[in-house]
């Protein structure tokens, strides 16, 4: 596959299907993915490729060239919708992440006012009370939960290390609505497993987990680039919106992206 690996610690702005103009900060290795998770849709590869590189950013690199970037980005008039912590896997891994986002609140504040700030996460550490502070401050905690199923968050995310869909959910709970929830649709069949997001079973748990988790708003999306798990098939939007169709009707924002 072609995977897409981000080079530099701050880069874009990119135009974003869900975030518009973001401009990306990426937290972990230059060339190898790091991540708590092995997603079989994910853009960055498998864990595996690019292992060799295990070099974070410090704090202060990371502060250096999001400074230096929004300054030449305010100096040229280029607009910003968002500045996203996205990148070569899980940015809540970084260990310094509670301070890089309280500095990096501080330089939208100076520089990009109207810009929010928002971190793409898998919640996978949101048990830890830093990176739960840390992304309660953000103005977009998107955090991913991808099956209200245990077994499929296993063959669809394939975590590397331990986790606990119920825990991560209660951990969800305590940010008492105030974030973003992300699940991708896919159908396949991986590792001879079939894994269909539109089966009924697997829709109602799902929107019966995010009523029980009331989040301000619901992004559903669908394949868009190269996987590293051959045969997978994206979801339309047509069945993305009648999955979701119980939730709009009691008033939960739904984002759909095909």
């Amino acid at each position: 596959m072609s995977t897409i690996l981000y080079k530099h610690i701050v880069f874009g702005p990119i135009k974003s299907r869900r975030l518009g103009n973001s401009l990306g900060v990426n937290l972990l290795p230059r060339f190898g993915k790091w991540c708590s998770f092995d997603c079989i849709y994910c853009e960055c590869g498998w864990n595996r490729d690019g292992r060799e590189d295990t070099v974070l950013p410090t704090a202060e690199e990371v502060r250096t060239a999001l400074e230096y970037r929004l300054k030449e980005l305010k100096a040229d008039n280029i607009p910003i919708d968002t500045i996203t912590f996205s990148g070569n896997g899980e940015p809540t891994l970084h260990p310094d992440f509670e301070q890089i986002i309280d500095f990096t609140l501080a330089l939208r504040d100076e520089l990009y006012r109207e810009a929010v700030v928002s971190v793409l996460t898998n919640a996978s550490q949101t048990g830890k009370e830093s990176v739960r502070r840390a992304l309660m401050k953000v103005d977009n905690p998107i955090l991913k939960i991808d099956s209200a199923i245990e077994e499929m968050v296993n063959a669809i995310d394939r975590p590397n290390e331990e986790y606990s869909l119920q825990k991560t959910v209660e951990n969800i709970k305590l940010f008492k609505g105030e974030f973003i929830l992300q699940t991708m649709f896919l159908k396949g069949i991986v590792d001879g497993k079939e894994i269909d997001c539109t089966a009924p079973e697997h829709c109602r748990k799902w929107v019966e987990l995010v009523e029980e988790l009331s989040p301000r708003e619901v992004m559903m999306y669908t394949l868009d680039r190269e996987t590293p798990a051959q045969g997978l098939q994206k979801v339309s939007v047509e069945q993305m919106r009648s999955i979701a169709e119980p939730l709009m009707k009691k008033g939960i924002k739904v984002q759909i992206r095909g």
